[in-house]
């Protein structure tokens, strides 16, 4: 596939001038930080049970445990934190990923790290009986590791090294095996299909105040550890040699980027299952505002993930009431259309 502007590849001339530039950047992340902002009241207010604004605001500030209205409210505390968290890291890594290969169809999904992470996060269950989020993060990055290395090696071989085309592919063909391995450990054992097939579809429903202590230290550093890269990742959209001769060590760059990346999807992943789209959709989103700056990219994708995650969300809660549709069947379907949508704005030449 080829794009006319691709993340990672020199783009072409600009037109638009430094001040208009920082304007539209300035208000693209002013309007993402209001866009969080809505997605939080919306999650705190809308859910299977219908709530008064009142009991909103008592709720999360001083809730009456014998009130139903106000208990319910509070329930949807972690959660709401659970999904800025997790939308903010899929957001995050989608960008670094992109920007780290070059290739604007890098995301979690499309290079193996989700399924890696899914994979050992089953096995794991199956073989040694995991039940903690604790458990299932150390096994998610294991997996997210090894997927990724796998893919990079597989991506590497022939004359022309990892190239865009090359790594795509090679994550295709080893998402599809994992995937394989992950379907035909559930098919063979009924007990660990029950306790993977709430976690496999991504929900945010589980969450509680202990778990977000155990994966926010991951997720921090992970954070930490790309907006470190920002700079590094802008050389090296200008390619390695023009890299080195800015003064970036290209292999430490692509190292830490990589780590960062796998802390933030494999914490995620751990934490919700492997939730689709979010991180191939929204760097191709923020970039409309920002540009190719990773300097502005990386927290216009944090915010913009967040809080598209957090929408999701509740239009899960919403429309199936009293039941709830799973955040990650509500990403895939609000994100195929949306990514249709770039690809025709970028004029896509061939597939």
């Amino acid at each position: 596939m080829t794009l006319t502007a691709t993340a990672g590849t020199p783009a072409p001339p600009s037109r638009v001038g430094p001040a208009s530039l920082r304007r539209r950047r300035t208000l693209g992340l002013a309007a993402c930080v209001v866009g969080v902002l809505l997605a939080v009241v919306a999650s705190l207010a809308f859910g299977a049970r219908v709530v008064g604004w009142d009991d909103v605001v008592a709720g999360v500030l001083h809730p009456d445990t014998s009130d139903i209205a106000q208990a319910a409210v509070r329930s949807r505390v972690a959660r709401t934190v659970l999904g800025l968290l997790v939308g903010a890291a899929l957001g995050l890594g989608g960008a670094v990923l992109q920007g780290l290969t070059r290739n604007p169809l890098a995301d979690p999904a499309l290079l193996g790290i989700s399924s890696g992470a899914s994979l050992a996060v089953v096995l794991g269950i199956m073989l040694l009986g995991l039940s903690t989020l604790t458990q299932y993060v150390w096994f998610a990055f294991a997996g997210a590791t090894i997927a990724a290395l796998l893919v990079y090696a597989i991506g590497s071989l022939g004359r022309e090294g990892a190239t865009p085309l090359k790594l795509a592919l090679a994550g295709a063909a080893t998402t599809a095996a994992l995937g394989s391995g992950v379907s035909m450990v559930l098919l063979s054992r009924t007990d660990v299909l029950d306790t993977f097939r709430f976690w496999q579809v991504g929900s945010l429903g589980r969450a509680s105040f202990a778990e977000l202590a155990q994966v926010a230290p991951f997720l921090v550093v992970g954070a930490v550890l790309a907006v470190g890269c920002a700079r590094g990742m802008d050389a090296l959209a200008l390619g390695d040699d023009v890299a080195v001769g800015l003064g970036q060590h290209v292999t430490a760059v692509r190292a830490v980027g990589a780590l960062a990346a796998v802390l933030l999807c494999g914490t995620a992943v751990a934490a919700a299952g492997p939730i689709g789209f979010v991180g191939l959709v929204v760097p191709h989103l923020a970039r409309t505002f920002t540009g190719p700056s990773h300097r502005w990219l990386l927290p216009v994708s944090a915010a913009l993930g967040a809080a598209l995650l957090l929408a999701a969300d509740v239009v899960g809660r919403v429309v199936a009431r009293p039941q709830e549709v799973e955040v990650g069947i509500v990403t895939a379907v609000l994100g195929a259309p949306v990514f249709i949508a770039i690809i025709r704005r970028h004029k896509v030449r061939e597939l």
